[in-house]
């Protein structure tokens, strides 16, 4: 038997895409599924007023709805025990928006301070507009933006 070599490399070569396909679909899958150690809240440097953001808040604290996510607006979310964000039905906050992983983020207190986690998600959380990497304190007027999703941090 004879076989062309042309033939033999196009065969390999869309094996070789093939695989490569499955790996990026793999990993994507895992990214949105994996929870990682996020790095302390003081080295991410979203507020620049020193000695502002140790401050201890007191226990009422909500996160109010502004925008998107299937949510209406002004709908305010205790976060007494924290809660999660996302499209799954798992999340404590379900909201629908293409841009949001089954679970996006999270807001959650320690110490009598909130902080907000981005929890490995495919697109990305923002905080004030800077794109959040891991976690970062919570003050009073800040925003968080999921896809077209838009909350406002608020303490009471």
């Amino acid at each position: 038997m004879d076989y062309d070599p042309i033939s033999v490399a196009l065969k390999f070569g869309f094996l070789a895409v093939l695989y490569l396909f499955v790996l990026v679909i793999a990993r994507s899958a895992f990214k949105d599924l994996r929870r990682t150690l996020a790095p302390a809240p003081d080295s991410t440097g979203f507020h620049a007023a020193p000695g502002f953001a140790e401050a201890p808040r007191g226990p009422d604290a909500w996160l109010v709805a502004e925008r998107g996510g299937g949510l209406e607006r002004q709908h305010r979310f205790d976060l007494i025990g924290g809660l999660s964000i996302g499209r799954s039905k798992e999340a404590d906050v379900r909201i629908d928006d293409r841009y949001a992983s089954s679970l996006h983020a999270r807001v959650f207190s320690r110490e009598g301070r909130f902080f907000v986690e981005d929890m490995s998600s495919t697109n990305g959380t923002l905080l004030n507009g800077a794109t959040l990497q891991g976690e970062a304190d919570l003050i009073d007027g800040d925003t968080v933006q999921i896809g077209d999703t838009v909350f406002r941090f608020e303490v009471g």
